[in-house]
């Protein structure tokens, strides 16, 4: 009884076939302006028509292939056999991950999905190079090299007058990471001047490299920096003396008093000796019933009964 409801649930099982979706190549890498086939196949239970969709899943979900055609940029540079997909000249906006589904209705279990990542290379480009033209002795230097375009990322090696740095050197008086492309002086001297540039390379293409630079290296001029320190001690020393002296002779004080000398003087007729300024009494000329009357035009006529402040 037992042997026979085992072998029962067997045949039923067996008699379920669940939709099969498999890819050949689940990562294609093809280089950039070329094809690239992204395998699909796919076993169904009962139903020798089922739906077949792509998509590419990127932070969002987007159709390649839809209703038995292709969407989007994808028109017209795609073509499909059986589940399988070609993309023509693809690009940098191609790479991704892309998702075939199969849907098989009639099936117990109807749908099954299976993912393919296209990698877009790229060779190396001309990298940008970053040397400064000069330096002092005992400064920290560093050079930069990047290639922002290459897949896979490049590395890098730098040259100083055509001939290659070696990335580990014994007693080396720099360093270099090779994936970043930086070379590192801690202390540079006169013996690392010289033309620098730098090379990028990967498995992709040929390498590049970008334009020599020449990078001086001198010493600090001691007496040069102490001769600029003690002049501009001198400078300080004598204006800082030269406004001591002033101070100590009044000067300050004789320019403050000749300055208000002729701007206000006593006038006996105004009302009871009013003072005003003489800019005041220059404009009163232009305004009639004023309140007082001008001073005569003759220095005798004056009563020297007040003060004539100067």
């Amino acid at each position: 009884m037992f042997v026979s409801v085992a072998l029962l649930i067997l045949i039923q099982s067996a008699a379920v076939v669940p939709v099969t979706v498999t890819s050949r190549s689940p990562g294609v890498e093809v280089r950039e302006f070329s094809d690239a086939e992204l395998s699909c196949e796919f076993k169904t239970e009962n139903d020798e028509n089922p739906r077949i969709e792509w998509k590419k899943v990127d932070k969002d979900v987007s159709f390649v292939y839809f209703n038995n055609s292709f969407i989007g940029p994808f028109h017209g540079r795609a073509e499909i056999k059986g589940a399988t997909v070609r993309l023509h000249k693809v690009t940098q906006k191609d790479a991704g991950k892309y998702r075939c589904e199969v849907t098989a209705p009639k099936d117990h279990v109807s749908l099954g999905e299976v993912n393919v990542t296209l990698t877009v290379l790229v060779p190396p480009q001309a990298p940008s190079c970053d040397v400064p033209s000069s330096a002092l002795t005992g400064s920290l230097v560093q050079l930069r090299c990047r290639d922002h375009h290459s897949i896979p990322a490049a590395v890098y090696t730098w040259y100083k007058d055509n001939k290659p740095l070696a990335i580990k050197k014994p007693n080396a008086t720099y360093t270099i990471d090779e994936k970043t492309g930086v070379l590192t002086f801690q202390k540079v001297s006169r013996a690392d001047t010289g033309q620098y540039h730098c090379e990028a390379k990967n498995r992709v293409g040929p390498a590049k490299s970008c334009s020599g630079t020449h990078m001086q290296i001198d010493d600090l001029n001691v007496a040069a920096v102490i001769s600029g320190v003690l002049l501009l001690a001198l400078l300080l020393f004598l204006c800082a003396f030269g406004v001591f002296y002033a101070h100590r002779h009044g000067l300050f004080s004789q320019l403050s008093h000749t300055g208000h000398r002729g701007r206000s003087f006593w006038i006996p007729q105004c009302h009871g000796a009013a003072h005003i300024s003489s800019q005041n009494l220059h404009r009163t000329e232009h305004i009639q019933n004023a309140g007082y009357s001008l001073p005569p035009k003759e220095p005798q006529d004056f009563k020297h009964t007040q003060s004539f402040m100067l």
